[in-house]
């Protein structure tokens, strides 16, 4: 396996201390959308997703990213990951979970952090579409549920995807919940909570019966929900049995595809305690720990700051494991 190309370290400004200034800024400074062409796919269960592309040179490599819990197209590690793509002419694809394109899916279900079966239909039909190479990123949900499936997948996972990267994955959702479940870090919470349960509360609407909606109207913390929703819409029989069936960090030392694992350990989504202990990472997985970036932030550079020290990194990951000409 060949070394991965060293981007320049990751420093925090020190205008912008602390991990949940470095997690909020850059949603304030996430720039312009890409020029994205939208396709709907269906599902192989007669629901859809929505999915946006940027479109790059004749024989140019793609990236494919999962976004995160609420995210979309639209959140800013997406908007950047695609305008340097763009850059290079690479193609680009970001897919919109089940309801998050902005027009909600046709089922009684959604997305989760394990849905790894979800995962693997669409790298399946990118791979059919030719490029000379694959690349999966995922950001914390995503990244998990994309873990999740290179893990399940182990060697059959290279002939898919040349290399995969997770940033800021809570691999232990049991202890990430819990760490989003009191004091501030509750405002992370309930922010994804005012669109989590309006949405829960239409599909009561349209499947009566499928979930408790007053403990969904009720819920106060993201386990609270899961429990009331996120659990019951996909199969499992409560929060504790979703968050141990779905958490990629037990999983990895199964990865076998080249997979960089980038995560700031003032991350206030994750402990450090919950992460994984190098020895218990397959070869394939690449750890890299940055001492500070919050989630999915790793703002750099003046004020007001960039962001584009993460996509960066990304592709330096992914340049390493372009294969020779002519191979795929």
């Amino acid at each position: 396996m060949k070394a991965a190309p060293i981007t320049q370290p990751y420093l925090a400004p020190a205008w912008l201390p602390g991990a949940h200034a470095q997690t909020i800024w850059p949603l304030l400074i996430k720039g312009p959308l890409p020029a994205y062409r939208r396709e709907r796919w269906e599902t192989p269960d007669d629901d859809f997703i929505d999915v946006d592309r940027i479109a790059g040179k004749p024989g140019a490599p793609c990236v494919v990213l999962f976004h995160g819990l609420e995210g979309s197209s639209r959140s800013h590690y997406a908007r950047r990951l695609m305008h340097a793509l763009a850059q290079r002419g690479w193609h680009g694809v970001v897919v919109n979970f089940r309801g998050c394109s902005g027009e909600p899916n046709r089922l009684p279900r959604a997305y989760h952090s394990g849905d790894s079966q979800e995962i693997d239909w669409i790298l399946r039909r990118l791979h059919g579409q030719g490029y000379p190479a694959l690349f999966a990123a995922g950001v914390s949900l995503g990244a998990n549920a994309l873990l999740k499936w290179l893990a399940e997948q182990g060697s059959l996972a290279t002939a898919l995807v040349d290399a995969a990267a997770a940033v800021s994955a809570p691999l232990d959702l049991a202890a990430a919940n819990a760490a989003l479940s009191s004091g501030f870090n509750l405002l992370y919470a309930r922010h994804f909570l005012r669109t989590l349960i309006p949405a829960a509360a239409a599909k009561e609407r349209l499947f009566p019966g499928r979930i408790d909606l007053r403990r969904a109207l009720a819920a106060r913390t993201l386990r609270d929900f899961d429990d009331a929703v996120t659990a019951p819409l996909h199969g499992f029989l409560g929060a504790d049995d979703y968050y141990s069936r779905s958490s990629a960090g037990p999983l990895l030392g199964s990865v076998r595809a080249p997979t960089l694992l980038l995560h700031a350990e003032n991350d206030p989504f994750l402990p450090p305690a919950a992460l994984p202990r190098r020895e218990r990472l397959a070869p394939a997985v690449t750890l890299e720990l940055t001492l500070h970036g919050g989630h999915v932030g790793f703002v750099h550079g003046a004020l007001p700051g960039r962001i584009d020290w993460l996509p960066q990194r990304l592709l330096a990951h992914f340049d390493a494991h372009l294969p020779p000409p002519g191979v795929r």
